[in-house]
């Protein structure tokens, strides 16, 4: 993408956490009723929560609010990261679908950290 950032939605780490929570509701779809409030509940709320981080530390009025939410938004990666990494393990997801979302992951979180250096102070 080229040009100006003129809302959060124009950045590709948000875009690429939208992908991958709407990849986790199709996942999830399919898991047993009685994970619902359980896991499924869990891998659900982590996946969600890195967008909407991104977007609200966007909507803050400095730097350091931004970056605070950019950190909120990492720790839910890892969550996230987490609740796949034992829902593989329990067999409620292939280790061919855990591996995808998990380079998604990975990817986010790199573009994470380089937006988070990018708006320290000089």
């Amino acid at each position: 993408m080229t040009g100006k950032i003129n809302s959060y939605k124009d950045l590709i780490v948000w875009q690429q956490a939208m992908d991958l929570a709407v990849t986790t509701y199709s996942l999830t779809k399919a898991w047993p009723k009685e994970e619902l409030y359980g896991l499924t509940s869990q891998i659900r709320r982590s996946a969600t929560s890195i967008p909407a981080n991104i977007a609200e530390g966007y909507g803050r009025d400095n730097r350091g609010s931004y970056q605070q939410f950019l950190r909120i938004a990492q720790g839910s990666l890892k969550e996230f990261e987490t609740h796949l990494q034992i829902a593989e393990r329990i067999g409620l997801a292939t280790h061919d679908q855990a591996n995808q979302m998990l380079l998604a992951t990975e990817g986010i979180g790199k573009m994470l950290r380089q937006l988070i250096s990018k708006l320290a102070p000089e």
